[in-house]
């Protein structure tokens, strides 16, 4: 199950028809618009979802979670991405820091990598024994059964790059300044091993894609794609309906009482910055 890689890869996907923008985003909307109907259906029939997103450095997870949360209720949906753990976290169990974060009733947690942690970059890296690793492999199975069996949906979607695609995404994060944050010195790590991230992965699919939680790959070279192939996917996986909704309408605003408000220049205001861009951009200006 190794990831696609070399230049055949790549020229397949520059081959391939990409989706176009405005496709893209009136499928995006529709789709956004049924998480919202499922998010509803979530919140009052206290179902419990937990969708974990893996895969390589690069490989579209932080945009398709992102486009999964943009319009869903954030006290409802939280998106967890845990940083190393603690001093104290490293010896507990080692699942237990992801249990703190389960949803409860009427709730969703999108996991931006999770306990797969282990069987991925802890593994790779050294960063956790064979043994730890060979006892993660094992229970794991056993963590995610004992989530489903009492009532928690769980989704695990592992997004699939090829390593010239991967290149080329490390390469715009080191020359675009808003994005240098995305790139660590682990991140160009995994490109000299890239062949010890894949046998890890093919381990980690043969050991852990049990029929209770089925690993779903996506494909990621495109990312529009690969956003929307991810958020149909769920949406079918998930057995929501639409809810009827009591209708609102706006409340005619009730006469003044008198209420005057207080002069401007008694309150500091943020400066126009966006009148000074337009005055430089107008051609009227001199200099």
């Amino acid at each position: 199950m190794g990831e696609k890689s070399g230049k055949s890869c790549a020229a397949k996907a520059g081959k391939s028809s990409a989706l176009p923008r405005a496709v893209y985003e009136r499928e995006l909307y529709r789709l956004q618009t049924e998480l919202v109907k499922l998010q509803e259906w979530i919140r009052r029939e206290g179902v419990r979802l937990v969708v974990v997103f893996e895969g390589r450095d690069a490989a579209g997870k932080g945009g398709a979670i992102q486009r999964v949360a943009e319009h869903l209720n954030p006290r409802l949906a939280r998106t967890v991405a845990l940083p190393r753990p603690t001093e104290r976290e490293r010896t507990q169990w080692y699942f237990q820091r992801y249990c703190a974060h389960l949803p409860a009733a009427g709730e969703i947690t999108l996991f931006d990598r999770s306990w797969y942690n282990r069987a991925g970059v802890e593994h790779v890296m050294g960063f956790c024994t064979d043994e730890e690793h060979e006892r993660f492999l094992r229970q794991c199975p056993v963590f995610e059964r004992m989530l489903v069996e009492d009532g928690i949906l769980l989704l695990k979607y592992w997004f699939s790059v090829s390593d010239a695609v991967q290149e080329q995404r490390f390469r715009r994060r080191l020359e675009d300044p808003t994005r240098r944050w995305k790139l660590s010195p682990m991140d160009l790590e995994s490109i000299t091993r890239w062949e010890a991230y894949s046998r890890a992965k093919d381990e980690m699919f043969e050991r852990t894609d049990i029929s209770e939680a089925r690993w779903h790959v996506v494909e990621s070279d495109d990312k529009r794609k690969a956003r929307i192939n991810m958020i149909a996917h769920l949406l079918s996986a998930v057995p929501y309906r639409k809810l009827p909704r009591a209708p609102l309408s706006l409340p005619e605003r009730p006469p003044s009482s008198g209420y005057r408000r207080p002069p401007r220049d008694l309150q500091s205001y943020v400066p126009d910055h966006a009148t000074s861009l337009l005055r430089a951009a107008s051609p009227d200006t001199k200099g």
